[in-house]
């Protein structure tokens, strides 16, 4: 299989576009599977862990591989829930190109705002499909404007739609213009090629001559034909949509409806037509681990080996489960491999290409390949492997903070091994989520993205290890930072007979902007401290911070700069020096005016236009900040910030006061001040006052 004829495809989309029920469609086009799967059956072959087929959700990104016309496409299923954003974002680091899925009633969502800026980030290109054409208030033309208003996009509808809701039976193709009506007998599989309606025709014109306008932009052929007027032929048009929207210049748009099987053949003639193949996307950049030299690896079987990993997930029957993308090279199964990541040298057990649940058994992988691989056991997510002599480190993926956590214990005594294993299991499946201990209560903590993500890891306890749990009331992922610029002083002396301890620094406290991070700059002239103990101080100030003075809570958003200080020739050591930094930097913060910082969530409710009154007041008084109100069709849509410790059992309140009928997204969007009488009593709670 030649790299020219392979497509490693997403299909990112909002919670409910239909994203599982469009892959579906692919394999059963594609002659993967011979019967359907229904999402709302519970029978999807995608959604195949049971949490999934229960809640009718896909939360792990299932990696697919099927043939059309001779070309192979690997998918990868991405969940659309919020909670599992970070999926989403492991799956475009490896990607090629992605398909986004949009529902033609609601137009793009939240939730799909948030992965369109997450394929922005890793320039992933992409070809558009407005799917649930078929359903009552489905438009088109609404959901090509929302996608340039709430994504700054250049959608270039290449389809138009004939007809809609319960009319739609098909669509005009812009380049061919040629009109496809699907045929129901066959459940969609046969299509008529026929002449374009006559109360379609100036529409299909009008929208013809959008796309050759926005082509002439970046195109000169297609700028010189349609200056002079000339006819431009389909191939010219093809091959310049294919060249705009690798380039990320623009988004082909396709419109269908996959429960109804229309529209899908088209969708995967458009992958092969307009997505990039490996050999498209430009080399893969890392630095040579030794000397930190840059290295570029061109996406070819000539290049030594390189691959990065992107999803461990524990299988029943084989074990360690780690999903590969070969960027350069090939191997075999059983040779060894170099870990550049950890400095490890690990064997490839057995290479697997994944079709959802089932799997097949291949002796090579080559540049380009999705793959997974049984039998290495210290390779994590986002870990560089390579070939030992051309040793290449890539460029890792960067996971968000856990804002939510709960203290879990076993049910029974002995689950407590099992549990420990088990929840160690899940950590190194999903880089989200974080086990740790507290020591002073003797807990053990979970951290995750979210309620949902944490029901689910307790759910999977459940099932896949057997280990019952209880959880206790979620706890907010608080923060401390200061209001204003201090100095201060650590001196840290201990000279008792022997050899005693001397490290003595003034550090200045700043505050940075909200999300600044931590800056420490070194000041330090003529030597007052030598070089070797200023890496001490920042480590000591660096562990202060991990304790705010008023809470506990880690302090963030700060910047420290050392000054001054003095040092003895005998008693000065490493030790002396960081802890003198950590006592600096506790002295300056308690004269630093410091505050609490809570998480804000972003949310949006739909809700029926006679609940709105209980819905605002209800967010009202959670403490939250309504940003805009819009109608869409015969909905509501409520855009609203509210602190994340005031969401807690959001789901049942809403679902109680709307009788079922309203819905809602919420993601972390960013830290604030808490309000000085919430801060002050979440700050005895914590003191034990």
């Amino acid at each position: 299989m030649t790299l020219e004829k392979t497509r490693n495809i997403g299909i990112m989309a909002h919670i409910d576009a239909g994203k599982t029920t469009v892959t579906e469609r692919i394999l059963y086009y594609t002659g993967v599977t011979y019967k359907m799967g229904e999402v709302h059956e519970g029978t999807a072959v995608m959604d195949w862990m049971v949490q999934e087929q229960e809640r009718g959700i896909t939360i792990t990104s299932a990696a697919t591989t099927c043939m059309w016309n001779d070309n192979r496409i690997n998918i990868i299923d991405t969940p659309g829930h919020v909670d599992f954003t970070i999926e989403v974002e492991r799956s475009l680091r490896v990607l090629d190109g992605a398909v986004a899925l949009f529902d033609a009633v609601a137009g793009v969502e939240p939730q799909s705002e948030t992965v369109w800026r997450q394929a922005d980030k890793y320039h992933v290109p992409r070809i558009a499909f407005i799917n649930k054409m078929d359903r009552m208030g489905a438009d088109f033309f609404m959901c090509v404007k929302s996608m340039i208003e709430r994504l700054g996009a250049t959608p270039v509808p290449v389809q138009i739609p004939i007809g809609a809701e319960d009319v739609f039976s098909g669509s005009v193709d812009l380049v061919k213009m040629k009109a496809y009506v699907y045929d129901d007998e066959t459940l969609g599989a046969g299509f008529v090629e026929a002449d374009i309606p006559d109360e379609l025709l100036p529409q299909a014109l009008e929208y013809r001559e959008k796309m050759l306008e926005t082509l002439s932009d970046f195109d000169d052929m297609i700028m010189e034909k349609y200056l002079a007027g000339e006819e431009i032929g389909a191939d010219l048009i093809m091959s310049a949509l294919r060249k705009g929207t690798v380039e990320l210049r623009i988004t082909p748009v396709l419109c269908g409806s996959a429960f109804k099987n229309k529209g899908v053949q088209q969708l995967l003639d458009a992958i092969i037509d307009f997505l990039p193949c490996p050999a498209d996307i430009p080399p893969v950049k890392g630095v040579e681990p030794v000397t930190g030299r840059d290295v570029i690896r061109k996406v070819s079987e000539d290049e030594a080996f390189s691959a990065i990993a992107f999803k461990i997930m524990t299988d029943p029957f084989v074990g360690q489960l780690t999903f590969l993308r070969v960027y350069s090279g090939s191997i075999t199964s059983g040779s060894y491999i170099y870990n550049s990541t950890k400095d490890v040298k690990e064997r490839i057990g057995r290479l697997l290409k994944m079709h959802a649940n089932k799997r097949e058994e291949v002796k090579e992988i080559h540049a380009g390949d999705i793959v997974a691989t049984v039998g290495l056991k210290k390779t994590l997510t986002g870990d560089t492997l390579c070939d030992a002599d051309n040793p290449v480190l890539l460029e890792s993926m960067e996971f968000p903070e856990p804002v939510i956590s709960v203290a879990i214990e076993p049910k029974t005594k002995p689950d407590q091994e099992k549990l420990s294993v088990a929840l160690g299991k899940l950590a190194q499946e999903d880089p989200s989520f974080k086990v740790s201990f507290d020591d002073e209560t003797g807990q053990t903590i979970i951290s995750g993205m979210g309620e949902l993500h944490l029901d689910i890891i307790v759910d999977r306890l459940l099932r896949e290890f057997k280990v019952g749990a209880n959880v206790g009331k979620p706890q907010v992922a608080y923060r401390e930072t200061i209001k204003q610029r201090v100095k201060a002083e650590g001196k840290f002396v201990r000279q008792s007979g022997g050899r005693g301890q001397y490290g003595h620094v003034y550090i200045e406290l700043e505050p940075l902007d909200i999300a600044g991070g931590f800056e420490f700059v070194n000041k330090i002239v003529g030597g007052v401290i030598p070089k070797e103990y200023i890496s001490a101080v920042q480590k000591g100030v660096k562990e202060a911070l991990e304790n705010g003075v008023l809470a506990g809570y880690p302090v963030v958003d700060v910047k420290v700069t050392l000054y001054d200080g003095s040092y003895h020739e005998v008693d000065s050591s490493e030790m002396a020096f960081k802890i003198a930094g950590s006592m600096a930097f506790k002295n300056a913060a308690k004269k630093a005016k410091p505050v609490l910082l809570e998480p804000v969530m972003a949310i949006e409710v739909v809700s029926p236009e006679e609940y709105m009154g209980d819905v605002i007041g209800d967010l009202n008084s959670r403490r939250g900040r309504i940003q805009t109100m819009n109608q869409r069709a015969n909905v509501r849509v409520i855009a609203a910030q509210v602190p994340l410790s005031s969401m807690f059992g959001y789901a049942t309140d809403l679902r109680s006061k709307t009788q079922g009928r309203a819905t809602y997204t919420m993601q972390f969007s960013h830290y604030e001040e808490v309000p000085k009488n919430i801060a002050e009593d979440i700050i005895l709670k914590v003191r034990g006052g």
